[in-house]
């Protein structure tokens, strides 16, 4: 009990610091926000402008980060019997839909300046830039420690990534038209910030809308789980499987297990059985399995998942089970 305690207590204080070094973290990109607003504006340059509005919902999505990171210790509740960790997931959507909203506008600021170029200062862009840079590599330290096992720190450290690589590229357009004046370099690096946003905002959203449809779990098969159910012994079908994800990295499943004919007094070893095979070979460690005698199953089911509003008719006459 005392190691438990101890255990807890470590884990509480990781989570509190982590929590500091977000609100830092938030902090420093507002500052930085408003630093480069005001340096793109009296420089002339789009990328800079470009580079300080991601920043801008770089701080924004480390305030829903740090907001769903408290929710989600939540313990569950009559209103939330799940618990409250998927907050952690509806955060990392928002960010990465507004992530992509960010790049598509980006996307159309460079199109413009294409058609309507415009002059832009280099030294004082690459100054703010150099500035940007140091403060986003600070932020990525912060955070970095913090994105294994969580879509809500991974989204916000994207968007953070992805400033840094804007800071990187607002450098080269400062050179560029400092040393050799090609402000054409100015929208092509905004399309280059972009490109890299909507990328990663694309190929990240998926992952996370699959969890907040339950679906699947990556890496598990469902027909191969209810195989190798339909392999133990006593089992005589296994119907109605779900499998979904309880939180990320947290497979779980529901089913009926239809017993085979006089097997019903074994139910429960064979029900351990299953529930020891679905933790050793699928890693599911969160399965519900409803147990039923071969005499009172359902004739018709459907082996995955349900249909609509499908209906249950146990046989007319009901004989005992055994």
């Amino acid at each position: 009990m005392p190691h438990d305690h101890h255990h807890h207590v470590h884990a509480h204080q990781a989570l509190e610091s982590g929590d500091r070094r977000l609100v830092f973290a938030i902090l420093l990109n507002v500052a930085l926000t408003f630093v480069q607003i005001a340096a793109g504006i009296l420089s002339g340059s789009l990328a800079m402008i470009a580079d300080a509005v991601h920043n801008l919902s770089d701080a924004a999505s480390l305030v829903i980060a740090w907001g769903a990171r408290r929710i989600g210790r939540r313990p569950a509740d009559l209103g939330m019997t799940f618990g409250y960790r998927r907050a952690e997931s509806v955060a990392a959507l928002v960010n990465y839909v507004t992530l992509m909203a960010i790049g598509f506008y980006l996307v159309g600021e460079a199109v413009q300046r294409f058609l309507d170029p415009q002059p832009v200062t280099g030294v004082p862009v690459m100054i703010v830039a150099g500035i940007a840079l140091v403060i986003d590599v600070g932020t990525a330290i912060l955070i970095g420690r913090m994105v294994e096992g969580s879509a809500n720190m991974r989204a916000a450290f994207l968007h953070n990534l992805a400033d840094a690589l804007g800071s990187v590229a607002v450098l080269a357009v400062g050179f560029l038209v400092w040393r050799y004046g090609w402000t054409i370099a100015d929208p092509i690096a905004t399309l280059g910030i972009a490109g890299y946003v909507l990328y990663h905002g694309f190929a990240e959203i998926g992952p996370t809308i699959r969890l907040l449809m339950l679906g699947t779990p990556p890496g598990i098969d469902a027909e191969t789980v209810r195989a190798a159910m339909m392999a133990q012994d006593g089992v005589a079908n296994v119907h109605h499987l779900h499998l979904f994800e309880m939180e990320e990295g947290r497979p779980a499943l529901t089913a009926s297990v239809t017993l085979s004919e006089g097997r019903w007094s074994e139910g429960d070893a064979i029900k351990a059985a299953l529930k020891e095979l679905l933790v050793r070979d699928f890693a599911i460690d969160h399965a519900t399995l409803e147990l039923e005698c071969a005499r009172h199953a359902p004739r018709t089911v459907r082996p995955i998942g349900h249909g609509g509003r499908e209906r249950h008719h146990a046989p007319a006459i009901a004989e005992p089970c055994r």
